[in-house]
């Protein structure tokens, strides 16, 4: 009878510790010591303070504020704030009736593994090669997909084969797609152009670690290695390099359908256009003959964009991989013209520049084919990027508005990130909005562009809807279940560390195959499950954004405490 007490008295304490910590949502990694420290209580409660707890120790007490409805999440939710805590250490949050939190830390190396996991995740989708223990750890795995000799899709009528090796697996599948190749591409690089100290030689323990070169340039080089391999002898460039289906949750060295070249489209063209003439100007420095190649490479993209300014890519019959379809070019055109002005300053990129009047807007969902302009903007607002007086005031101004906007979205959003719609992908928008406003910060510099950076940090930490971290390995609860091919197969419970996974999707295209329950809200339209594909995969693109965003809020952060 006592061991039976003793054990309810354990389960009863136990379920009491795991309400408190779904219920209570904060950043699960933790703070710095001068940052602001923000949390969310999640269920009804009388409550109204809250304790900071080391080792048994209350250090603070707080108040929570008054109850507030949230109806993207669907919650009535009090707020609290701790950001007097600076000493580090190992802290919980203890709410009476509630429970504790998960517990975090304060201190100033909260981001020091996140940064190169973010991008070391690379390395693990790399195709035609096996990844040793050496590199990889236990999730070590044989090589898939040489891609030597592979046939062109009968829809292009063109007997023979091409080599195109090396290159990302794009997201779950084992597809190589150039438009979101080249998307991943160019953020990263704009990573490295802002913050190239951060992820130095030998930081991400990668096979070319240790040759004198940036670990993150390395790791571009191995797709853009690729991405080189798909541009035509006439300067067009293939949409893609997949399967025509997708194949099931096996290791890549057992997938083993027919790999095919797809044909040609103006969008994933001039992408690598812009993605080249970028790439340009990063190796310059360093392998003169690789920059001159790439830069050749992006001229004939051009040029070739410019006979087919329409050449629309669609699927063939039959072929269901993933299409990232387009019938709008003008973001890819500006991208385009705005990199190689910079790399070449020619007159006829500028002159396509003088005649475009941009939108500055964010468009949600569609990062990858919108997105696209503002990484022009980014580019010619650089110091030495020679752009007319007037096209640079006209740029900043309306980056620096944009920015605004998507500032006070943060502001006044449940869980104060700048998103009011959740698409596929929605944890992209989460960052790329922040992407907007630090570059926005480099013009007008503002505290409060920090503090959304911040914001979006927690949000993807854990302090959101769901309770869980959205990225992989960090966190007290991070995503186990991704839909992710390897990940499935390799037979081992924990994923990659640093994948950022979809986020809420209302869309939910997913709902065949995953029970998101009745009525289920904006922000809580997410499982952690394997057939998620909708809002559990994981994808190059959602990942390439958290490098940049980490770097610039640890940066900023110390100029504003300096």
């Amino acid at each position: 009878m006592k061991a039976y007490t003793l054990l309810s008295a354990l389960f009863l304490f136990l379920s009491f510790s795991a309400q408190g910590q779904d219920a209570i949502r904060l950043n699960q990694l933790g703070y710095h010591p001068q940052a602001a420290k923000t949390f969310v209580v999640a269920v009804p409660s009388a409550a109204t303070t809250f304790k900071v707890v080391q080792n048994g120790t209350t250090v603070f007490e707080g108040t929570l504020s008054e109850v507030q409805s949230w109806e993207m999440a669907g919650e009535e939710v009090r707020l609290g704030d701790f950001s007097e805590v600076q000493t580090p250490g190992t802290y919980t949050l203890q709410i009476e009736g509630v429970g504790s939190s998960h517990p975090f830390e304060i201190s100033t190396k909260i981001y020091e593994e996140l940064l190169p996991a973010s991008v070391r995740a690379y390395y693990y989708l790399r195709s035609g090669t096996s990844l040793p223990e050496e590199f990889a750890g236990k999730w070590h795995r044989k090589a898939g997909h040489p891609d030597l000799d592979v046939p062109f899709h009968p829809d292009l009528n063109r007997a023979g084969t091409m080599d195109s090796p090396k290159g990302w697996y794009d997201a779950g599948d084992y597809g190589k797609y150039v438009v979101n190749g080249a998307f991943s591409v160019g953020q990263l690089l704009l990573m490295h152009e802002r913050y190239p100290g951060a992820l130095k030689d030998g930081t991400m323990n990668i096979p070319e670690s240790g040759n004198g070169i940036s670990d993150l340039l390395d790791e571009i080089k191995y797709e853009t290695d690729w991405l080189l391999t798909m541009q035509d002898d006439d300067g067009g460039v293939f949409h893609k390099l997949t399967c025509e289906n997708f194949v099931g949750m096996v290791m890549p060295e057992e997938a083993n359908c027919e790999r095919l070249v797809m044909a040609k489209g103006v969008g994933g063209t001039l992408d690598f256009a812009a993605v080249m003439a970028k790439m340009h100007r990063a190796y310059g420095t360093i392998d003169e003959t690789y920059a001159l190649q790439c830069l050749e490479a992006s001229k004939k993209a051009w040029q070739w964009a410019l006979r087919h300014p329409q050449l629309e890519f669609k699927n063939p019959k039959g072929v269901i991989t993933g299409e990232y379809g387009d019938n709008h070019f003008g973001e890819e055109w500006f991208w385009a013209a705005a990199e190689l002005f910079r790399a070449t300053q020619g007159e006829e990129y500028l002159d396509y520049l003088k005649a475009q009047e941009l939108s500055f807007k964010y468009s949600y969902g569609d990062g990858w084919r919108k997105f696209m302009e503002l990484f022009g903007v980014f580019t010619l607002l650089d110091k030495d990027s020679n752009l007319p007086e007037d096209l640079r005031k006209t740029y900043e101004t309306g980056l620096v508005n944009l920015a605004d906007a998507l500032l006070e979205k943060s502001k006044s959003l449940d869980y104060h990130q700048a998103v009011d719609s959740y698409q596929w992908g929605s944890n992209s928008d989460i960052q790329n909005t922040v992407v907007v406003m630090a570059e926005a910060h480099r013009i007008q510099p503002k505290a409060d562009y920090v503090w959304a950076t911040q914001s979006a940090l927690d949000y993807l930490l854990g302090k959101n809807a769901t309770s869980y971290s959205f990225i992989t390995g960090f966190g007290s609860k991070p995503p186990k279940k991704i839909h992710h091919r390897p990940s499935e197969g390799d037979g081992i419970e924990d994923p990659v560390p640093g994948y950022v996974v979809g986020g809420p999707n209302m869309d939910r295209q997913d709902s065949q195959y995953v029970d998101y329950g009745k009525d289920v809200t904006p922000m809580k339209a997410w499982r952690d499950e394997v057939p998620s594909f909708a809002s559990n995969e994981i994808c190059i693109n959602w990942n390439c954004p958290l490098p940049y965003v980490i770097a610039f809020y640890e940066t900023s952060l110390q100029q504003l405490k300096n």
